[in-house]
């Protein structure tokens, strides 16, 4: 299970971006965050996935308090993330081909990737001339199939995609939701899904929880 309690967090401790904020997610669950944007959503998917330290509250991971943040956060449970960001350049490394970008999970844990590799790019629809490829050689779309495929490479219990297919097409779209579904059905996964498209969450996650019901508006 992953909770998230009371948690309170922002960029300046005078003026958090959310207040006491709960929420929890059951392995297997879906779960669609709805809102509008710039209302702490995101912030509270970084905390979610131990990129953002909290000013209050906790997160609980599989029944074990989170013990630290970003790169103290022990490896176990900050592998237990994957996380796909809204704008892909912001969160590729521009002088890695795609290949390495997906492979990069694995290189930190000195593990072998290119058959974990190969078998991520085909899921998502990646051909292995586009793996060749650096991101400004590639579309938004194409170099989100890539943040995609990193964000499965470790075999993550938890996924937190924040707004993952604003900048894409209908087709592309359909394409990565289905990737995240196959996943998280093979492995029983949990998802939390943020974004402010109502249709998009309520056809994709099997609970959309608005934000309002979380600060209690």
């Amino acid at each position: 299970m992953l909770e998230l309690r009371s948690i309170t967090a922002g960029y300046d401790r005078r003026t958090p971006v959310l207040r006491d904020v709960t929420l929890t997610l059951r392995p297997g669950d879906s779960v669609g965050l709805l809102g509008p944007s710039g209302c702490g959503k995101s912030t509270l998917a970084r905390v979610a996935a131990l990129l953002h330290t909290p000013d209050a509250g906790s997160v609980v991971i599989d029944g074990e308090p989170a013990r630290g943040w970003r790169h103290r956060a022990p490896r176990a449970q900050r592998t237990a993330f994957g996380v796909v960001f809204q704008q892909p350049r912001l969160s590729a490394d521009p002088r890695l081909r795609l290949s390495d970008l997906i492979a990069e999970p694995l290189r930190a844990t000195g593990a072998e990737h290119a058959d974990r590799v190969r078998e991520l790019a085909e899921a998502v629809g990646l051909s292995t001339d586009l793996l060749t490829r650096r991101p400004h050689e590639v579309s938004d779309g194409q170099l989100q199939r890539a943040c995609v495929a990193r964000a499965l490479t470790l075999r993550p219990r938890w996924l937190i995609c924040d707004e993952m297919t604003a900048m894409l097409d209908a087709s592309t779209t359909a394409a990565l939701v289905g990737v995240v579904e196959d996943y998280r059905r093979e492995t029983g996964a949990g998802l939390l899904a943020v974004g402010h498209d109502r249709v998009l969450l309520e056809r994709w996650c099997g609970r959309t929880v608005e934000w309002g019901e979380l600060v209690g508006a």
